[in-house]
């Protein structure tokens, strides 16, 4: 395994973290949800105080790249009059919440609800987060998470532990909410400001009262027009500010999702913009890369402009990861094929994640679009 360094916490606005080609600020809009002036004002102070790159994390926040020590204390003035800025940064820390984007009245008052409990919550490790997954059937199954709401087949509320198959019903939401939290603490989960509940549970710990299942989990949808609005896909989970913009001209609302793509509420025909992907067919959303170097300082190699030139060799229903270190940032799950760069060429993992040992090490780019080839006969 390459010498990555693990953080152990995520960047905000008030903690942003270095990187390749600036300082990174993540913004995590309130509620899960920016009104057309938010997001418009996001796109301007991004030109303004940092590179014009946004980025869309695995948790449905912002990220900002290319700010500067001396362009961060404008760029959160411009923040914090759009109300996108915390009193401080344990209150951002703990603000680690995906919303549904699919999402109703009901949902928009647990929202709120909810956003008032984490003000409360005790110091917890800097990754540690919550989905608020309030459909009739979840849909964030697979976003990071370790506390989520969902519901059960008959549409309880119910509070379930991340890597535990069931949950507990709601009584009340914050007090539930916290009392999960303490369990966790209380229970050792934490360690050196680290930990996760998934893996507190897999060492046969399991909040009392979870036995209710939920109900049957949603696949991840695709780019294309829902009843709730466009939802709309760019490649690699990234974009221009110029993009943010016109987009935020063309809905009331943008609700971000862990899935890299932007719910455009209301909006009944999708845009049609040479940074956006509208159809579920295209190849790009096959092929999953983090930002590589020399964005990123840890990474080996660089990434996205070659997994771009990868995506047509990659057979329908299968995914390639191409992670620039052996973090895996991009995509921390298994992956039919993740290639992973190293100080000798890139290493050719099979079904497993960015971390595991590969099967081929040392590749050179040119010959990755035949060895994918290679791949299209056999399972993978």
């Amino acid at each position: 395994m390459s010498g990555f360094e693990v953080k152990g916490w995520c960047p905000g606005a008030l903690r942003p973290m270095l990187s390749g080609d600036g300082w990174l600020v993540r913004i995590r809009p309130p509620g899960g949800r920016l009104s057309r002036a938010q997001a418009e004002g996001i796109a301007r102070a991004a030109l303004a105080h940092g590179n014009g790159i946004i980025d869309l994390s695995a948790r449905a926040n912002l990220q900002l790249r290319g700010v500067s020590e001396t362009s961060h204390g404008p760029l959160i003035a411009d923040l914090d009059a759009l109300g996108l800025i915390d009193p401080d940064i344990e209150t951002e820390s703990l603000r680690n919440l995906i919303v549904t984007p699919f999402r109703d009245e009901e949902t928009e008052t647990l929202a709120t609800g909810f956003a008032k409990a984490l003000t409360r919550l005790p110091r917890l490790p800097g990754k540690f987060g919550f989905a608020l997954d309030c459909g009739p059937r979840p849909v964030l199954t697979n976003a990071s998470a370790d506390i989520r709401v969902e519901r059960s087949a008959d549409g309880q509320l119910i509070l379930r532990p991340d890597g535990h198959p069931f949950g507990k019903p709601v009584t009340d939401l914050g007090t539930d909410v916290l009392s999960m939290a303490d369990w966790f603490l209380t229970l050792g989960g934490m360690t050196n400001g680290r930990g996760r509940m998934a893996a507190l549970i897999g060492r046969g710990m399991v909040p009392d009262g979870c036995n209710t299942p939920p109900a049957e989990p949603l696949s991840q949808p695709g780019p294309g027009l829902h009843p709730a609005g466009a939802l709309v896909a760019l490649a690699f989970g990234q974009m221009a500010a110029r993009t943010l913009a016109v987009l935020a001209a063309l809905s009331h609302e943008i609700r971000p999702t862990p899935w890299r793509m932007l719910m455009l509420a209301g909006v009944k025909a999708m845009p049609v913009l040479p940074e956006v992907i509208a159809s579920p067919d295209d190849p790009l959303l096959q092929v999953m890369a983090c930002t590589g170097a020399p964005g990123c300082p840890q990474a080996l190699g660089e990434t996205r402009s070659l997994a771009r030139s990868l995506a047509g060799h990659i057979p329908h229903g299968r995914h390639l990861h191409v992670s620039g270190c052996a973090k895996g940032c991009a995509h921390p799950g298994p992956t039919d094929l993740t290639l992973v760069a190293s100080t000798q060429g890139y290493d050719l993992v099979r079904g497993g994640t960015a971390s595991d040992t590969p099967e081929r090490r040392g590749l050179s780019p040119a010959a990755l679009p035949d060895l994918l080839k290679a791949q299209h006969a056999p399972p993978l």
